[in-house]
């Protein structure tokens, strides 16, 4: 989610030769069947989908073995009218067969990839999302096996305080930036912690805590959890001072790898980044700022890291967490103090993170300090706030501003309903429900796809999957099942363009190549795991500053709809890995490969 300065584009394309030629190799299927690459559960419902590019009858369709033989069909198509750049699209529905095994589905002259149906088809991804959150990481990079950005930071915009060195190092990148958010990181930190809790067994052990290749005897999924918590503890290093951000869009001057960072705040190239505090006031030091109204937002979302933190960790590392405990309870009594949005700070452009809504998030901090806690003061502040944050406002709507409704699915409801009574699940569920159904309203096409696409509609994408499991799970209801796996399917193949919107998976499927990534770029690596920011708006995309495609592109013909998106390095709006959409997509797959 980097804006890249006209100029630095133009000087950079001539470097990405041999990487185009790569991405150029990769192409695009030549078949119209778009099918879940990595493949189905047995018991789930299985879709497939034509996008025809030009008008066409596709009646009947069938599922035949590798070696030709029909197992599924003929079964008639279910037309579902146009969407995209699809003129016609065809859904074709095979949850009938729950027969494990590889297969193709063929209509008229058409004929999919190889499907793959099977209890364990998943086992085993929930870890690909952690390869790409430890080359994220500050402080020590595995990747680059040495420290990065060991100078942060300075603490700026602060009354009392400014100038100050504190050290801050460690956390995560936000993006292939290396601006760093308590807004991102917490939700994230938070997401790991509960995809572990959840769905332990999803998880392996082959990395340090330090991110390098060895077995420590504790799960990956929580050695990254740590790593995340102990920045969030460096940012939040009293109870007078919150900080919220680490960096500023002066980083984007220049692209390059993080040891060799030569982002300049004032201090000198290489040197110290600014360290922004929680204000409550509108915030921002060059020529923008932002509209934020509290603390709570912030406060609300360290609170949930730290107990769930706490309440996990205790058993492994007491004296660690007893500080997350004492710290999640000061932080949500700060975000009670000062109720309101804490948005990020923007610099020399109007690009910021616009969260809105608060309440979401001091809900998700009661709920969590309530399961460490188990005070019951805690679940009725929760049930409290649920109420005032009932359904998230994305839902059922065809656009918002960037970050605006985060995180993008309300954690706290599905939190409060662990712990809460039949009366509490049944209102909570019910906010759920409401908004699936906006979403399920929206989603009238062939590929079921309601959701705005706005800057990273993949994590939106991630999000209504992960809201439609929870509401199923703690109703029985099933009847958003078809708009969960649909959300699903369209991550990993099902959508006009046949791409697996997560890098590496599966290892054998189409999926980005040449992803906005100053580590692919510069030592040609083919990252893993990293959920990309997803189709834009063609609008969207037309109206952002410094995006040039670096080469051909590979999917012109189906960019002629409504929504783009771009396998080029080029384009930062759809082909950006993100590290919380890594987070929020580790949670998902961890229901999904349980072990």
């Amino acid at each position: 989610m980097r804006l890249i300065e006209r100029s630095l584009a133009a000087v950079l394309l001539a470097s990405t030769v041999a990487s185009s030629a790569v991405a150029q190799a990769n192409g695009t299927p030549d078949d119209a069947i778009r099918v879940n690459q990595v493949g189905y559960l047995p018991d789930a419902p299985k879709v497939a989908v034509v996008c025809a590019l030009a008008p066409r009858a596709v009646g009947e369709f069938e599922v035949v073995t590798e070696a030709g033989k029909r197992v599924f069909g003929p079964k008639p198509t279910t037309d579902a009218g146009a969407f995209g750049p699809c003129a016609q699209t065809y859904r074709l529905d095979f949850t009938a067969l729950r027969e494990p095994g590889t297969y193709r589905i063929r209509a008229g002259d058409l004929e999919s990839r190889v499907v793959k149906i099977g209890p364990t088809v998943w086992n085993g991804l929930a870890d690909m999302p952690l390869r790409y959150m430890r080359q994220q990481r500050s402080g020590f990079n595995p990747i680059y096996n040495t420290t990065v950005h060991t100078k942060d930071g300075i603490i700026v915009d602060h009354p009392t305080r400014a100038g100050e060195y504190l050290p801050a190092t460690g956390g995560w990148a936000d993006a292939s930036d290396y601006l760093q958010y308590v807004t991102t990181s917490a939700t994230a930190a938070f997401q790991l912690l509960q995809a572990y809790r959840d769905n332990p067994k999803a998880f392996g052990d082959e990395h340090q805590a330090n991110g390098l290749p060895g077995a420590n005897g504790i799960p990956d999924v929580l050695d990254e959890a740590r790593h995340g918590l102990a920045w969030l503890v460096r940012m939040y290093p009293d109870d007078s001072l919150m900080l919220n951000q680490l960096g500023d869009d002066r980083d984007h001057m220049f692209f390059d790898l993080p040891p060799n960072d030569s982002a300049d705040y004032g201090w000198g190239k290489g040197g110290a980044r600014p360290l922004y505090p929680c204000t409550g006031i509108p915030q921002g030091l060059l020529r923008y700022q932002n509209r934020a109204t509290g603390y709570a937002s912030t406060a609300g979302k360290f609170a949930a890291a730290f107990a769930l933190g706490a309440q996990l960790l205790r058993e492994r590392d007491r004296a660690f967490a007893d500080t997350l405990r004492s710290k999640a309870v000061a932080a949500f009594a700060l975000g009670e103090r000062y109720p309101g949005a804490c948005q990020t700070a923007p610099g020399r452009g109007a690009y910021y993170y616009e969260e809105d809504d608060w309440e979401d998030d001091m809900e998700l901090g009661a709920a969590a300090l309530y399961g460490l806690t188990r005070d019951v003061r805690y679940q009725a502040k929760a049930i409290g706030y649920a109420a005032k944050a009932k359904v998230k406002p994305w839902m059922g709507a065809d656009t918002a501003n960037h970050y605006q409704w985060y995180p993008w699915h309300n954690i706290g409801h599905y939190e409060a309903a662990r712990g809460g009574t039949l009366r509490e699940r049944l209102t909570l569920s019910g906010y759920y429900r409401t908004g699936l159904a906006a979403v399920a309203k929206k989603a009238d096409n062939g590929f079921r796809a309601g959701i705005p696409f706005i800057w990273c509609s993949n994590d939106l994408m991630t999000s209504l999957a992960v809201t439609a499991l929870w509401y199923r799970r703690i109703t029985g209801d099933n009847q958003f099942r078809e708009l969960e796996q649909a959300a699903i399917d369209w991550l990993f193949g099902v959508n006009p363009w046949g791409v697996s919107m997560v890098i590496g998976v599966p290892a054998d499927g189409n999926f980005a190549r040449d992803p906005h990534a100053v580590i692919s770029v510069k030592l040609k690596y083919q990252l893993d795991g990293g959920l990309l920011d997803g189709p834009v708006y063609s609008s969207i995309y037309k109206n952002l500053a410094g995006i040039s495609l670096t080469k051909p592109d590979a999917y012109a013909k189906w960019n002629t709809g409504h929504i783009v998106y771009h396998d080029d390095w080029g384009d930062y709006s759809t082909n950006e890995p993100i590290m919380d959409g890594a987070a929020n997509m580790a949670y998902l797959l961890s229901w999904l490969g349980k072990r």
